[in-house]
């Protein structure tokens, strides 16, 4: 069963906006919770992606070449673009104290949609309202 607050906090995720409680209920069961002791590379630049993580406890630290970039924290997430496409990642995340993660990797995605195109398809909106705003943005 999935945790409430996992619900909760699937629902903020940019990406999952629109989708019902169900649905995000079903990605939160889909997704695996891990904890990354202190210290630990959660994600490291220029590097493949492996999936989405949504972080549900403890802090970490974002740096982009040698520069800190961001702290995040329960309710942060990063890599969500890498369930689509795969592509490497844009920053190192280093765990700061023992973090809990939330990860999907894109296969697990991949089979979620697929027997919920509903998902799929309130995604693609979603992602389409984001693609026509920044073109918006460019322009002006």
């Amino acid at each position: 069963m999935a945790k409430p607050d996992a619900v909760k906090l699937l629902g903020d995720v940019p990406l999952f906006e629109g989708l019902s409680k169900s649905e995000l209920t079903q990605i939160a069961r889909a997704a695996k919770e891990v904890t990354h002791r202190e210290g630990s590379v959660l994600a490291r630049e220029g590097q493949s992606g492996i999936g989405f993580f949504l972080i549900t406890d403890g802090t970490a630290g974002v740096t982009i070449g040698e520069r800190s970039a961001a702290k995040l924290g329960p309710g942060d997430f990063f890599g969500e673009i890498s369930l689509l496409d795969g592509g490497p990642r844009t920053a190192t995340v280093t765990a700061e104290t023992s973090v809990t993660t939330l990860g999907l990797t894109p296969w697990d995605f991949r089979r979620l949609v697929e027997n919920n195109p509903a998902i799929a398809s309130k995604m693609l909106r979603v992602m389409a309202q984001r693609l026509r705003a920044s073109s918006d943005d460019m322009r002006h």
